[in-house]
């Protein structure tokens, strides 16, 4: 992936699924906007969880 960030990444979710919702997308262009939506998933999934655990880490440092 190039250089994104979760806004960046949620906000093109946002485009692709009000694309589909509005019905601008063709059936040419569908597989590859589900991919591309799923690679952003994949994406925003890894880094919320990258957050999460940077942010119990130094929660367990304060505990300590």
């Amino acid at each position: 992936m190039e250089k994104l960030t979760y806004e960046k990444a949620a906000a093109e979710l946002d485009q692709i699924l009000t694309a589909l919702k509005n019905d601008e997308v063709t059936v040419d262009e569908l597989a590859e906007k589900v991919e591309r939506a799923s690679q952003l998933i994949v994406f925003c999934k890894k880094k919320l969880t990258s957050t999460e655990e940077k942010i119990e880490k130094i929660i367990n440092k304060l505990d300590q």
